[in-house]
């Protein structure tokens, strides 16, 4: 296999947290969540993350319920892959992200993270995490 980069995104109305990694390491980081006003984001900015990094194929994480069925911002989450799709001409797949909000919370508390998540969003540790579940499928 071929190494190829992948950036993740963890879909949300306010802030769209980005996370890239590579596919031959299975390693994932933060990048710098993005803006974004009712699940739009800036397009500026996020031509200008797909022309920094060159990624193969977008992961956006899909909020599905406990259960497994599909919640309201599922829609919203696909409608926002299906747009990067048709802006970039990349691959979008779509990814389970159940829980990863709560563990980034976890994770940023234990970072020493204390304060809003309104106002310090943890979407870019849910992405990284969205990321990795996903690259631990690709081995």
């Amino acid at each position: 296999m071929s190494n190829q980069l992948v950036l993740a995104f963890d879909f949300g109305m306010r802030s769209i947290g980005c996370a890239v990694g590579q596919t031959i390491s299975g390693t994932a980081s933060e990048l710098k969540p993005l803006s974004a006003v009712n699940g739009a984001p800036h397009w500026a900015e996020m031509e200008a993350l797909i022309n920094e990094w060159q990624p193969h194929t977008l992961i956006v994480g899909l909020p599905l319920n406990m259960d497994g069925s599909e919640s309201e911002m599922c829609q919203s989450a696909r409608r926002f892959g299906n747009r990067l799709n048709g802006r970039f001409k990349l691959p979008v797949e779509m990814a389970d992200e159940r829980l990863t909000t709560r563990e980034a919370k976890h994770e940023a508390h234990l970072r020493g993270r204390r304060g809003s998540y309104k106002t310090n969003p943890v979407d870019s540790i849910a992405a990284r995490m969205i990321l990795e579940g996903w690259l631990s499928k690709q081995h």
